[in-house]
């Protein structure tokens, strides 16, 4: 995830191929070296793998906490890193005069955050692999101007995969992620006027559906709840706030 606020242009996350984040930012015009950091939320692979790559190839600095990098580096192999810096969840990162709040999640990495960007003037909230609705995400949504939420799986089409039993149980449990139904509701309980779009993102490949989580969503919310999906496959559209 590409964000632009003020004068500082952040990445977040690196689960795609260094070669693949330069070319879809570059559809758009962008450079990539344009960035000032990569902000790693969790040690998933999805999340962290390519993370060495963006660091030695774009001269990225590399923000994680200690224990998020320690396990990502061992699992995937992530290579000389030498511009890494650290944060505890929870810190307040600053870029310029950009800041980034970074939000403790219960989500089953070993410890996963999720981000609101914050320029003085707009609030953008990044909020995927949750675990699920925690007390603090009412408060945080309250507070946006734009969210990106993880509404990653349709009930049905998990317990009809072929995901053998214990994925599943991690997936629908405290740790795992949030169904569309509980996304929707989450926006219905806390979105305020002051949210000018909500996008869905983190849509599982195999049990949920851009059309499935868009039904769900406005069948909770109603047909004017502004609302965008993010595909997995390629980049999406420049979002403005």
């Amino acid at each position: 995830m590409y964000v632009e606020a003020g004068e500082a242009a952040l990445l977040f996350d690196a689960g795609i191929s260094g070669s693949q984040a330069r070319q879809r930012l570059a559809r758009h015009g962008i450079d990539i070296h344009r960035a000032a950091a990569v902000l790693v939320s969790h040690d998933h692979a999805d999340h962290s793998r390519a993370a060495g790559i963006y660091q030695r190839k774009f001269g990225l600095p590399i923000y994680a906490t200690a224990a998020t990098f320690r396990v990502a580096s061992a699992r995937y192999r992530l290579g000389e890193v030498e511009d890494l810096r650290c944060f505890h969840a929870g810190a307040t990162l600053r870029f310029g005069k950009v800041r980034v709040e970074t939000i403790p999640t219960p989500h089953d990495g070993v410890d996963g955050v999720a981000f609101v960007i914050d320029d003085g003037r707009r609030r953008f909230g990044i909020l995927t692999d949750l675990g699920h609705v925690f007390g603090d995400l009412d408060a945080i949504l309250r507070s946006l101007d734009a969210v990106l939420l993880e509404s990653n799986y349709d009930p049905k089409m998990l317990e009809q995969s072929h995901y053998p039993d214990l994925l599943k149980q991690r997936i629908r449990g405290p740790h795992g992620h949030l169904a569309n139904a509980e996304a929707a509701e989450l926006l219905l309980g806390s979105a305020t006027r002051r949210l000018q779009w909500a996008c869905l993102g983190h849509l599982s490949q195999e049990n949920n559906h851009p059309t499935v989580a868009l039904a769900t969503h406005r069948k909770i919310l109603g047909p004017q709840f502004p609302l965008r999906v993010a595909t997995r496959y390629e980049a999406s559209d420049v979002m403005e706030l």
